[in-house]
C-alpha cells in the first residue's frame, strides 16, 4: 500500500503544480480553488463553498486573493446585511474561457496516452477518490 500511496501523491503533487503554474498566468495564488468556474451569477462564499465541496473560510481566503488580483467583487446581499454576494470583474470573465482552455489542454497532455475506455475509467476512479474525500 505505500507504494500505491506514494504514487498516488506524487501524481496528485505533479497535477497539483500543474494547476497552480495554469492559475498563478491568470492572477490566482497558488493552491486557490477554482471559483471563476461556479460564479456566474452572484452568490455568497458558504454557497460557493457548498458547491464546490470546500470549507467557507477555504472559499473567503481565496476570494480575497482573487478580488486583490482584480477577478472578483463583493457586493452586499440584498437580503441580509451580514452578507455579501460574490462577481467576477470583467477581467475574471475574460479569463474564464483562457483557464478553461488552458485546463483542457493539461486534461489532454495528462491523458495523452490513454484510449477512451481508460479514460473513462480515470474518471470514475476519480469520482469516486473525491466523494471518498468528501464524503458527497
Amino acid at each position: 500500500m505505500a507504494c500505491t500511496s506514494g504514487r498516488i501523491a506524487a501524481t496528485a503533487s505533479k497535477l497539483a503544480s500543474s494547476q497552480d503554474w495554469l492559475h498563478g498566468r491568470g492572477g490566482r495564488q497558488a493552491g486557490q480553488p477554482d471559483l471563476e468556474e461556479v460564479i456566474h451569477h452572484p452568490q455568497t462564499p458558504g454557497e460557493i463553498a457548498r458547491r464546490l465541496g470546500l470549507a467557507t473560510p477555504t472559499v473567503t481566503r481565496a476570494a480575497t486573493g482573487m478580488e486583490a488580483a482584480g477577478l472578483l467583487r463583493r457586493e452586499p446581499h440584498p437580503g441580509d446585511r451580514r452578507l455579501v454576494r460574490l462577481l467576477l470583474t470583467e477581467r475574471g470573465r475574460s479569463l474564464e474561457g483562457v483557464i478553461a482552455a488552458e485546463t483542457d489542454k493539461l486534461t489532454e497532455r495528462a491523458l495523452a496516452t490513454f484510449g477512451p475506455a481508460e479514460r473513462e475509467s480515470v474518471i470514475r476512479a476519480l469520482a469516486a477518490i473525491r466523494r471518498n474525500l468528501t464524503g458527497a
